[in-house]
């Protein structure tokens, strides 16, 4: 028996997904502009609810005056805010991008831990963030980074029922296979910014409607949306 039949209908169809996606979008990268893990860190910790095009106009300066943890974690606050002010929720965003670095210097000898579990141990670090650094930062697929496009867009392709960021992952893991699941992940996003964006997904020119079940029927129920807490 071929691998291929062994595997179900629905993971069949998220790999054929999988592969028009990398055909559409072949050097799709993180959208992020960094040079370093904790560099990356930080602009994904701005990144939540506001825009990556955003993200990238602001941190030029930041990482000018804070080039690393170190710096950024004996920042004046107050600068840090002002810094960052035009990203949305600045205030919390400093405060956790600067408690997140004084733990990577006191607990992790000032770099970026390379574990799971330590990064969700920083402030401001839910499993979404934790994955970008991890995959993009070290090379190191552990999850399936589900953001608000990734998520409606799971949705939309009938790979998930869930509404739970968490329970979204752990389905997508156990349909892709893990080399692949930032692949996934930064295409989906490419797809979801340029096609099947939220309020009218284009699907008269996209190229997954024959094996979306949403294709030209999509009404995106209220409940489909991602908290606060969830974009990080």
């Amino acid at each position: 028996m071929s691998i291929t039949r062994k595997l179900s209908a629905k993971q069949q169809r998220a790999l054929e997904i999988l592969i028009r996606l990398k055909r559409l979008y072949p050097d799709a990268v993180c959208s992020l502009n960094y040079q370093t893990p904790v560099q990356l860190l930080v602009a994904t910790i701005l990144s939540a609810q506001c825009t990556d095009e955003r993200v990238n106009l602001v941190t030029p300066e930041l990482f000018r005056r804070f080039p690393d943890a170190a710096a950024l974690a004996a920042a004046d606050l107050a600068e840090l805010e002002d810094l960052v002010r035009s990203t949305g929720f600045y205030r919390n965003k400093a405060k956790n991008i600067q408690a997140a670095c004084q733990r990577i210097v006191s607990e992790y000898g000032g770099q970026v831990p390379k574990v799971m579990e330590d990064l969700l141990s920083l402030a401001g670090v839910a499993r979404k963030t934790a994955n970008v650094v991890l995959a993009h930062g070290f090379g190191i697929n552990m999850g399936v980074t589900v953001d608000t496009h990734v998520k409606r867009l799971s949705y939309r392709l009938g790979l998930t029922k869930q509404t739970d960021p968490i329970k979204i992952e752990r389905e997508l893991m156990r349909l892709l296979p893990q080399p692949d699941w930032e692949n996934w992940s930064i295409r989906l996003i490419y797809h979801g910014r340029a096609v099947c964006n939220a309020r009218k997904p284009e699907c008269d020119r996209c190229e997954l409607a024959d094996l979306c079940p949403s294709a030209g029927t999509f009404v995106p129920p209220s409940s489909v949306r991602l908290s606060k807490k969830e974009l990080t």
